[in-house]
């Protein structure tokens, strides 16, 4: 049996999608939650398919994404955000699938079955996202910056504080948000969740 676990705000659609779930002969369902917190108060075990949200309360987007794929699950994305970017951004951060919500629940449970058996599924509407990044990752659509701005950008993902960039660098915390200024400048993204939404996309992670 395939362990789904679901975790989704909105209440009608996580019912619909538990509905969906129960019915299937291989599948059973796991955890039900409306954020990543609250399916981590549950403490549950660690492997299985988790079914996730991308707007959540709390940790959302690719942070989501990271926490849940820590957590030991394989993370298959259903949102209404379908746009180039966040797809990029939520492979790159460990999800096996994507979907998008005008998904039905054949395909749903198709990408559940391809995902639980250790394989990726994308939609075909985005698969293009995923053939396109693959040639113009780094060149069309690399950010203009320089290499401690790379640097300041990848802990900013891993989602350490200014002064936390300072110590780890060895710079100022004057200097660290000056970078920070002209990253903004270059990139249009303004908050700090943008910011490493957007790095992960590009690759720009810190050192392990």
């Amino acid at each position: 049996m395939i362990v789904v676990s679901v975790i989704e705000d909105h209440p009608l659609y996580r019912a619909a999608l538990v509905r969906a779930l129960s019915d299937a002969p291989d599948v059973t369902v796991g955890v039900q939650a409306g954020s990543v917190e609250e399916f981590a108060a549950y403490r549950p075990d660690p492997g299985g398919v988790a079914i996730l949200d991308l707007q959540l309360p709390g940790a959302r987007d690719a942070e989501a994404v990271i926490t849940m794929v820590g957590h030991g699950y394989r993370v298959l994305v259903v949102s209404a955000n379908g746009s180039r970017q966040t797809v990029l951004a939520a492979i790159a951060a460990g999800a096996r699938g994507y979907l998008t919500k005008n998904a039905d629940s054949d395909e749903i449970l198709r990408a559940v079955r391809e995902v639980a058996g250790g394989n990726s599924y994308v939609s075909p509407t985005l698969a293009s996202f995923l053939l396109d990044s693959s040639r113009d990752r780094y060149t069309a659509v690399r950010l203009p910056l320089t290499d401690r701005e790379r640097e300041v950008l990848a802990l900013v993902a891993a989602g350490e504080r200014d002064q936390d960039i300072a110590d780890a660098l060895h710079i100022s915390l004057r200097t660290v948000r000056s970078h920070l200024d002209r990253i903004r400048e270059k990139t249009g993204q303004r908050r700090r969740a943008g910011l490493a939404t957007m790095a992960i996309a590009q690759g720009i992670v810190p050192p392990s």
